[in-house]
């Protein structure tokens, strides 16, 4: 029997639960795998190679190549897992967030300095809904 997740209903957010958890783990396993400076050079000599040596699905190895972070995400991978391909590439999880939310990583620091993005219009995708009736 599926849970209730009411969290699946704030728009641009993955929490990454059990579901997620499951759907990643040879993702992120690939990505712990990058914390060994080995697996960091073998990675980086020939990227599809190694990413053919895990479990992955097709459609994570093309996230990863593409560094599509956001995809990654989507498919199961957990930020924190993820930070190892950045620091691989030698970005900081700055420059990686700010490359999540279309922003540079001036603007993603100037905007999270200013509070971070503004709660309103933000907290479920139903108030998006509501708020598209209201205006009918």
């Amino acid at each position: 029997m599926p849970l209730h997740k009411p969290y699946k209903d704030i728009p641009g957010t993955t929490i990454f639960d059990a579901e997620q958890s499951r759907l990643g783990y040879w993702l992120n396993q690939f990505c712990m795998s990058l914390m060994s400076a080995e697996n960091r050079a073998r990675f980086k000599a020939d990227e599809r190679a190694y990413l053919d040596e895990w479990a992955m699905t097709e459609d994570q190895k093309q996230a990863v190549i593409a560094r599509d972070l956001n995809r990654c995400l989507a498919l199961g991978g957990n930020i924190y897992f993820l930070a190892k391909i950045g620091a691989t590439d030698g970005k900081s999880f700055q420059q990686m967030a700010g490359s999540m939310t279309g922003l540079s990583e001036e603007q993603y620091r100037q905007m999270m300095l200013a509070g971070g993005r503004p709660a309103e219009g933000n907290r479920s995708l139903a108030d998006w809904e509501n708020r598209k009736k209201e205006t009918l």
